[in-house]
């Protein structure tokens, strides 16, 4: 696929070797993408990653994930800033977007383009605020343990019952990313949460923290930082977790910015009240 716009730019799918580009401009913004995320984005859809380009030289991204015939999810939507305001976005975005088809698509917007994304049919859904602070000190509680290959299908399960979607290409890579730790809570047989810790370019991020409850969230959130305390961790909470702000907060965390978590359509049900913490703000 490639599409035409002002100034010779040219539109085509990417490869992951196009991405470390874009991973460095989305740093440049102050979104500290996580070092090793690539692998797991591009094992979801291969097909959905877009680069805009002058003369073979990239100057914008976009990436529209088809999850499954009736959800993908936006994100990446960068432009270079010297080449801001002359129309690359939009070409980037249409050309994007025709991937989705008639799929409801989500996205985690910045304040700043919000408007925007109305314009373009997205409707607010909820809010979603990245709090970092320094890991505090603590020890895995019972019950927290590492996920190994055992835990695959219960977590990929349990994902599914948190998210728009099933992702089980993307779960099965973001649990061995290089440098992600991925824990699980147990109450007997039963699988109660799970969360992941990664290295990032500015701080150590969590995401997912998905959990049945304020009481296996904690378990997690304390398994995920005992052996990184005094390292500053980011995790995105949702609005719609009164718990996960409490826990976050009550850990010495402050909100740092805000997003908008936006859809196209409707979605389908899923246990939000299981979301202490957002997986990536590029993938949803």
């Amino acid at each position: 696929m490639t599409s035409p716009a002002p100034q010779d730019l040219v539109v085509t799918r990417a490869t992951p070797d196009d991405w470390p580009v874009v991973v460095g401009w989305a740093a440049d913004e102050g979104w500290n993408p996580g070092n090793h995320d690539v692998a797991a984005f591009f094992a979801q859809d291969p097909e959905g990653f877009f680069v805009g380009r002058i003369d073979g030289e990239p100057v914008s991204a976009i990436s529209v994930v088809d999850y499954d015939a009736d959800y993908a999810f936006l994100g990446w939507y960068l432009v270079r800033p010297d080449l801001r305001g002359q129309g690359h976005g939009l070409t980037t975005w249409k050309t994007a977007l025709a991937h989705a088809g008639s799929r409801t698509v989500g996205l985690d917007g910045v304040v700043a383009e919000q408007d925007n994304y109305r314009q373009s049919g997205f409707e607010l859904a909820y809010r979603t605020a990245r709090f970092v602070g320094e890991a505090p000190a603590a020890e895995i509680p019972a019950g927290v343990r590492p996920a190994g290959p055992a835990d695959l299908a219960a977590v990929t399960a349990y994902d599914g019952a948190c998210c728009p979607a099933d992702r089980p290409r993307f779960v099965a890579a973001w649990l061995t990313g290089t440098g992600h730790k991925a824990l699980v809570r147990h109450d007997g047989d039963r699988l109660t949460g799970y969360g992941v810790l990664r290295p990032g370019r500015d701080t150590l991020r969590i995401g997912p923290l998905f959990a049945d409850t304020a009481e296996d969230a904690r378990a997690l959130f304390a398994g995920l930082t005992a052996e990184a305390a005094g390292d500053r961790v980011a995790i995105d909470v949702p609005e719609t977790s009164p718990a996960g702000v409490a826990l976050v907060e009550a850990a010495g965390f402050t909100p740092s910015f805000e997003t908008a978590r936006m859809y196209t359509g409707p979605v389908r049900d899923h246990a939000q009240e299981r979301v202490f913490g957002v997986t990536t703000l590029e993938l949803g």
